[in-house]
Parts: structure tokens; C-alpha cells; sequence
């Protein structure tokens, strides 16, 4: 490896050189830079050399295909595969579409379907169960300029805001309205 990035300096040492030498002197004592055919073709030849060279040094270990201890030793796993399964580089973005997670909205959702305490979060907006993105956002925004506490001195409006924040974040992300759809259709 050593001598391949000798051979690639030598050849862009080559090339330099002899793009120096091709200067000429014109008569008004101003140096004029004038290249041959032959010497373009060897400064361009030295870069592509150059580029290649760089690229394989860095490739290097891709080409060479460097062995890890688990492929020199005999293991159970290397004949159904289940190392490669879930010690691969091409796994990391793996999703299980056959399993659906259980998340927090759903337990908490499904807990207060089951208790009866889940809330219409439809009724507290005042928005119907149809309503759009945009409709639902346009009512939060009303009501929340409306009940802001700094606004309206009752007692109620810092409960009342509450409620209308955690309805506008249930129903404004589509995954969870979805899933509140879900368990509210149980109640």
C-alpha cells in the first residue's frame, strides 16, 4: 500500500513539475503559462491517478473484506442466520410491522375508557368528531384567547385551560386523535 501512494505522489510531483517547466518568457518580460497536449493529458493523468488512489486507500477495508473473530470461529448462529439478523449494519432501521406497540396513549386512554373517565375532547373544543386539522386549530386558538387566565380572572380558567390544552394536543396529532377515536368509541 505504501509503495501505491509513493507511485501516486511521484506522478503529481511528475505532472507539477512539468507544468512548471512549460513557462515561457515573452518578450514584454511577463511569464506566460503555455501547456502542450502531451502535458495536460499527464497533469490530468496524475490527478485521475491521484483521485483513485485516494479513493482505494479509503475503500480499503471494504475491498479487503478484514475478517472478525466471528468468522473464523464455527458458531450454531451462522446456520439460521439469527447473528446476522441482529448484529447487522442493514437492521438498524428495522421496524416489526407484525407487532403493534402498546404505547402510552394507549394505556392511558384505554385505563380511562374503562373507568369511564375518558373525556370528550370533541365537547370541551366544541368542534364536531368530523372536523378538519385546520378546524380544530382555529377553535383552540379562539378559546384560548378567550379563557387565558391572564385574560379572565375567574377561579376556573387555569382548569378550564388545562383542558383545552390536553384536548388540542390529542387532537391535533393524528396518531394519537386516532387512537383516542379508538377507545372513545368503546365508552
Amino acid at each position: 500500500m505504501k509503495k501505491i501512494i509513493i507511485v501516486v505522489f511521484g506522478i503529481i510531483f511528475i505532472g507539477m513539475f512539468h507544468s512548471a517547466s512549460a513557462q515561457v518568457e515573452n518578450t514584454s518580460s511577463n511569464l506566460e503559462y503555455t501547456m502542450t497536449k502531451q502535458e495536460s493529458i499527464m497533469l490530468f493523468g496524475g490527478f485521475a491517478v491521484a483521485v483513485i488512489g485516494i479513493f482505494l486507500f479509503l475503500a480499503r477495508d471494504t475491498i479487503l473484506r478484514r475478517k472478525t473473530s466471528y468468522d473464523k470461529e464455527e458458531h450454531e448462529s451462522k446456520k439460521d442466520k439469527t447473528y446476522e439478523k441482529y448484529h447487522s449494519d442493514w437492521t438498524d432501521d428495522y421496524v416489526d410491522f407484525t407487532y403493534t406497540r402498546f404505547t402510552e396513549d394507549d394505556a392511558e386512554f384505554s385505563k380511562a375508557a374503562n373507568n369511564s373517565t375518558l373525556p370528550d375532547y370533541y365537547k370541551i373544543l366544541g368542534v364536531p368528531r368530523e372536523a378538519s386539522q385546520d378546524e380544530i386549530k382555529n377553535r383552540y386558538r379562539e378559546l384560548a384567547k378567550k379563557l387565558h387566565p391572564d385574560k379572565s380572572k375567574g377561579k376556573k380558567t387555569d382548569e378550564t385551560m388545562a383542558e383545552i390544552n390536553k384536548a388540542y394536543e390529542i387532537l391535533s396529532h393524528s396518531e394519537r386523535k386516532e387512537k383516542y377515536d379508538k377507545h372513545l368509541k368503546v365508552d
